[in-house]
């Protein structure tokens, strides 16, 4: 058994595995994020993709995308606060540190993600500053 690369605590075949390979939908906002966060670490770019607010998908870089999570090697993500995005709420907001090995240097990179529900599944929309992240849930 593989432990998940978004260090919680579960194996990736429980864990983040079957969202990123289509079997489940994440039930809340942290668990996309989680997600996400091991699609990159694993290059597995198609879910960031499918996970993107739907207007964004069509014109999302994916050869940027790909590009991007193929010249780092993901080593970390801690949540450090999330606001709503539970199950029964349409809005949320995940506040995280990601780190990543970037030529030779370990670097953070911290982001507040809000995060909607459409048709009952969670989307990423966007990064957003820490401080507009509140008033961005309920809109």
């Amino acid at each position: 058994m593989k432990s998940c690369p978004c260090r919680s605590g579960l194996d990736y075949d429980v864990c983040c595995g079957p969202v990123i390979e289509g079997t489940i939908w994440p039930q809340t906002a942290e668990a996309l994020m989680r997600s996400r966060y091991t699609a990159f670490a694993l290059r597995k770019v198609a879910w960031l993709k499918e996970s993107l607010w739907p207007k964004y998908q069509k014109t999302l870089d994916m050869p940027g995308l790909t590009e991007f999570a193929h010249s780092r090697q993901w080593v970390g993500l801690d949540i450090l606060k999330v606001e709503q995005g539970g199950a029964e709420d349409t809005t949320g907001m995940v506040l995280f540190v990601a780190r990543a090995l970037e030529s030779g240097a370990v670097r953070e990179h911290r982001e507040a993600s809000l995060f909607r529900k459409k048709k009952g599944h969670w989307y990423y929309v966007m990064a957003v500053a820490e401080d507009q992240a509140k008033s961005l849930l309920d809109h």
